[in-house]
């Protein structure tokens, strides 16, 4: 938040006081929303503002609309977001929204003050010690078929079964073996061995799992044959694995490679980033593939779907991703 207020007053050149918001001023709102969010109160340019502080990443303005809807029913004085980062996608939603929010050092919006002071986002920076995808692939391979003995599965057969080439399989063999997470045994043949116990090699692995979703797009439909088949994805393939109910947002789930090639062709209906009949998550590896054998209702394996929904805040999806970690896990 010193950050926050240094960049206000390179700005705008005012400075600015804040005040907690105390727990007893938020009511009964649910527990994960005041662990989620820090709240402060401010005046700027003479208007009284409630700051409030997002710990983590965000990647849903679903979750933002929810959770500012709570905030105002409790706290009625105008809201303002203040986050380290964000996706330029969701970015140009909030201002498409009209939702107040700053970045400090790098965005400014407040349409309530009739303030817009924009800079150029920098991308992300990459996690250099994140496993490679197809690495992370044969790790929830393993963690979700653990009774199938992968050390007497030569690499090369291995491949077939994921789908990838053999050269990209030895790649990610070494890349697993280089985080101490399996052996790579044999001489003329090679194979892969995981020794740890399964809640063991998960706890060693966390840190090192990326999303699966690349990006998320939107569609009013998108083409239907025998060579295109989507998986349902985020809250739409929850039902199978938790108590939770689908969301009236559709989810599917499509490999990049094939994403593109489709965007080449025009084959899908009114592709933007904003709101459609379906939204696209776009993998950076085959979702079918971990999938096969496990889902009964055609949803995305249970593993990758819990890390492209971990960092959400919304207590129905975290009871949820806490019954696979229950069931896969442990």
């Amino acid at each position: 938040m010193e950050k926050l207020k240094n960049y206000i007053q390179e700005l705008l050149d005012v400075q600015i006081h804040l005040d907690d918001v105390g727990l007893k001023d938020l009511g009964k709102l649910p527990f994960h929303l005041k662990e989620g969010f820090r709240l402060y109160h401010t005046t700027l340019l003479g208007r009284e503002l409630i700051l409030v502080h997002l710990k983590e990443e965000l990647v849903s303005l679903h979750q933002v609309d929810k959770q500012f809807e709570n905030f105002t029913r409790v706290l009625n004085t105008p809201l303002v977001l203040v986050m380290n980062d964000v996706p330029a996608i969701i970015r140009k939603r909030l201002v498409q929204k009209g939702i107040n929010f700053i970045v400090p050092g790098k965005q400014m919006f407040l349409p309530s003050l009739l303030v817009d002071l924009r800079e150029t986002f920098r991308k992300p920076k990459v996690q250099k010690d994140s496993l490679l995808p197809s690495a992370q692939v044969i790790l929830i391979y393993r963690i979700l078929n653990r009774n199938k003995k992968l050390e007497e599965l030569p690499l090369k057969q291995l491949a077939q079964e994921l789908k990838y080439t053999a050269m990209a399989v030895t790649k990610a063999a070494e890349n697993l073996k280089q985080k101490d997470l399996c052996k790579i045994i044999g001489t003329k043949e090679k194979y892969i061995l995981f020794d740890l116990p399964i809640t063991e090699l998960w706890h060693m692995a966390q840190p090192l799992l990326i999303d699966p979703v690349l990006k998320r797009v939107y569609v009013d439909d998108y083409p239907r044959d025998k060579n295109i088949f989507l998986m349902h994805a985020n809250t739409s393939a929850l039902p199978e694995y938790s108590d939770m109910n689908p969301g009236q947002q559709e989810y599917r789930a499509i490999e990049k490679g094939l994403y593109y090639s489709l965007q080449k062709r025009g084959a899908f209906k009114n592709l933007n980033e904003y709101s459609g009949r379906f939204c696209l998550e776009v993998w950076k590896y085959n979702p079918i593939v971990l999938a096969t054998g496990i889902t009964e209702e055609s949803n995305v394996d249970p593993i990758s779907l819990y890390l492209s929904l971990h960092h959400m805040y919304d207590e129905r999806i975290e009871m949820a991703l806490e019954k696979i970690i229950e069931k896969y896990i442990w």
